[in-house]
């Protein structure tokens, strides 16, 4: 076994038992026996939360019961697995060396949370193992590891205890800790009475500042403020930097990218890829980006939608860096507020690691437009300033601060390289725009 191995996961998997519908009994009769068998039935069911004897493998045995088999440490096939089970995790491997920062993105329900709550040892595995070499700090959910009667001071020394620290241990942090978290005026207050970001924040900070040789955060940052969210990053980077281990769960793709070596994608309670950030986000991304277009279906709509993204075509199809490109928006007014004045749009660039890379404003131009229940504009970009790769497109519609719709991932645009004038092609080398402009050689100054 090597030395420098803090975290290493094998054949990881984790079932849970879901409800299922109650059975509707069509007679009397039925509905009686029912009745006097279910003392029994609930009483099979509250034993079988945590056994998974009736999960049968491919040749029929109890899955859980056959631990001979040389594959005993496999989760069955899906199929074979009855209709009340669901598996969170399914043969997960990996290792994390002592001092790596590692990241780990998927979509929701890909089984990130479970895999943090078995490191943390909240939850057991059903098949598999996972060994920790440290002590491990976490922060999975709001107020995790809080007792919401006692004061933000009494759950430091019990955060403290329960990482294994001595009081005086906790003392020579117990400023520190405050200080970061921002709450020192309510710090004898009870903890019940804190708000959600104030019990993040003080959460974090005790976290990370007892000095686990393990620290694991689950997406609850997304609580705190702009200015907070970069504190912990920097925190985290600390923590990293002191040779201790970091374990990242976030949708915040430039996040993830700003504190972590690795990042591992789950799909499916299954380990998809592992690698750098930007190949785990193409990735990622990758199954919405299939085609180039505009996703009504997929789209996040927020704003008061008095006027509503009915369609958005691009022209040419295929674009290209350094070319033309038209997109023509197809925009109505909700039934009843035809038509509705001086709307103006907007269209912004993402790239794959969720970094803005531009905007195209109508306003910058002085233009607004009148919108009834069939209006068509146009956007005409006489150069595509991107250089080759995927990217994702947000709409903005609105009047001055008044938003009336904001569509988020609406338009999916891949972009091909093409020769440049130079008759070199654009490339991206660490840089996401090539900005056309003129270049010209001046006279010397008689001076």
């Amino acid at each position: 076994m090597s030395n420098d191995i803090a975290i290493r996961v094998e054949n990881l998997s984790k079932a849970y038992r879901i409800g299922l519908k109650e059975q509707q009994h069509e007679t009397m009769l039925g509905a009686m026996a029912a009745w006097v068998k279910s003392p029994f039935q609930n009483f099979r069911d509250v034993r079988n939360l945590s056994r998974f004897t009736d999960v049968k493998t491919e040749d029929g045995r109890s899955k859980m019961a056959d631990r001979t088999s040389p594959n005993s440490h496999l989760p069955p096939p899906i199929s074979s697995s009855p209709s009340d089970i669901i598996w969170a995790l399914r043969d997960v491997s990996f290792e994390v060396k002592q001092g790596e920062a590692v990241g780990i993105i998927g979509r929701n329900g890909a089984g990130k949370s479970t895999l943090l709550k078995i490191l943390s040892r909240i939850t057991e595995p059903t098949t598999g193992r996972a060994t920790v070499y440290g002590r491990v700090g976490s922060l999975l959910e709001v107020g995790t590891g809080f007792h919401p009667d006692l004061t933000g001071r009494e759950n430091i020394y019990l955060n403290g205890t329960i990482l294994g620290m001595k009081k005086r241990e906790v003392d020579a942090r117990f400023d520190e800790i405050v200080a970061f978290s921002g709450v020192e005026k309510f710090i004898d207050t009870p903890v019940k009475r804190y708000s959600s970001g104030m019990r993040v924040r003080l959460g974090f900070s005790v976290a990370a500042h007892l000095e686990p040789e393990i620290l694991i955060v689950d997406e609850v940052l997304a609580v705190g403020d702009a200015e907070f969210q970069r504190k912990c990053l920097g925190k985290m980077q600390d923590v990293a930097g002191q040779g201790r281990t970091v374990l990242f769960v976030s949708h915040n793709i430039a996040a993830v990218q700003a504190l972590c070596q690795r990042v591992f994608l789950l799909e499916s309670g299954s380990i998809a890829h592992i690698g750098t950030c930007e190949s785990a986000a193409s990735i990622y991304l990758k199954a919405d980006a299939s085609k180039d277009g505009f996703r009504n279906v997929q789209a996040v709509r927020t704003g008061e939608r008095s006027v509503t993204v009915e369609d958005i075509e691009m022209y040419p199809k295929k674009a290209e860096s350094w070319r033309p490109l038209e997109f023509r928006f197809h925009l109505k007014a909700r039934h009843g507020i035809t038509p509705v004045p001086n709307v103006e749009v907007a269209l912004s660039f993402v790239d794959n690691l969720g970094n803005r890379l531009m905007q195209v404003f109508s306003k910058h131009v002085d233009r607004s437009f009148l919108v009834d229940d069939d209006t068509r504009l146009s956007l005409r970009l006489d150069s595509l300033p991107l250089v080759p790769g995927s990217y994702r497109l947000n709409v903005w519609i609105g009047r001055g601060h008044e938003v009336l719709e904001f569509l988020t991932d609406c338009f999916f645009l891949t972009v091909q390289p093409t020769p440049l004038p130079s008759g070199q092609s654009a490339e991206p080398r660490g840089y996401p725009l090539i900005i056309p402009a003129e270049w010209a050689l001046l006279p010397r100054s008689n001076g």
